[in-house]
């Protein structure tokens, strides 16, 4: 999304015109090279040859097309074809931590794999000219941002050629009820076309406690202090992470990494707790130093349902 886009395609930024084909000719291209960069780098950072992945699952809310961007992004990094593809499609913000979790399932049913999860977003598929009509799209354009993400998940690590960073212990997802209008996307003649309640934040400070005790509860942990675990929290918006610190109580450090993630590269819907995880290892060595506790942790994320997607996790990276 920039300048030179919109002066390429300028009927993008004129109210009414059907741009959806403009859209997705800029979206699936750019998806793609970004999830193939954030792939390669996260490959060379891990240390193995690619042809040592066995499987990848592909996130992304921000293309449409058969065959979709798993097959582009396989043949693009070079992946065999005998690699297993997952695609997770408009999954929206929650679609990260919902790739970690099918990831988790894939890498525990197949010992011995090695499970690629990428995800690649772009704004300009849902991109609104300002409008004195709907003034709180402007906050969307502020709010969003671009970007890729990947991570390599598997069991049993290699020693000394592998050093895992986090352990996924327990994940859950749960949809609330009745609440399928409160984040409402459709694809439409002018791309994407988002609805985003100003009830969203209460909604997940009503029902984030809940949701948390069940995460705890199902891995068998007793102490649920959670200021002495590490919190990875897709940073929706701003509002969402203070009502999830006002509802926990929470240290005013604990969602340093997500609020970090947000103001630098905005919530950029999935690949967002990538960063917020990358963050978190920095995080929990400061706490380390200061002789904190920061062994357990939870990986969170809110999208489209409303749909809670949650991670309980070990921290490893010490």
């Amino acid at each position: 999304m920039s300048d030179e886009i919109l002066k390429k395609y300028p009927e993008l930024a004129i109210e009414g015109l059907p741009t959806v084909k403009q859209r997705l000719d800029i979206c699936n291209d750019a998806v793609t090279r970004m999830a193939i960069d954030a792939s390669r780098a996260c490959i060379k950072k891990w240390g193995r040859p690619v042809s040592d992945i066995t499987h990848l699952v592909y996130v992304s809310s921000s293309e449409a097309r058969l065959p979709g961007g798993d097959l582009y992004l396989a043949g693009g990094l070079g992946l065999s074809p005998e690699t297993q593809r997952v695609m997770l499609y408009f999954a929206g913000c929650s679609g990260g931590v919902a790739g970690l979790r099918v990831a988790k399932d894939i890498a525990e049913n197949n010992p011995g794999s090695r499970v690629l999860l990428a995800t690649s977003e772009t704004t300009i598929i849902g991109f609104k000219p300002p409008s004195a009509d709907r003034p709180y799209d402007l906050v969307g354009v502020a709010l969003f941002g671009d970007g890729a993400g990947a991570m390599i998940v598997g069991t049993d690590p290699i020693p000394v050629t592998e050093s895992p960073l986090f352990e996924l212990h327990t994940a859950i997802q749960n949809f609330l009820p009745n609440t399928e209008k409160t984040i409402d996307g459709r694809l439409t003649e002018e791309g994407i076309s988002f609805k985003l309640s100003r009830e969203l934040p209460q909604i997940i400070e009503d029902n984030i406690e809940g949701f948390c005790h069940k995460l705890i509860g199902n891995a068998g942990l007793t102490d649920k202090d959670y200021n002495k675990m590490f919190w990875a929290v897709h940073p929706g918006g701003p509002a969402i992470l203070n009502r999830m610190e006002k509802r926990f109580d929470l240290l005013p450090d604990k969602l340093n990494a997500s609020r970090r993630a947000l103001m630098d590269y905005g919530n950029a819907s999935s690949n967002t707790i990538v960063y917020v995880l990358e963050y978190m290892i920095e995080e929990c060595r400061k706490m380390k130093e200061g002789s904190e506790n920061c062994d357990w942790g939870l990986i969170l994320a809110f999208g489209p349902g409303i749909t809670f997607e949650g991670i309980l996790a070990r921290n490893l990276a010490m």
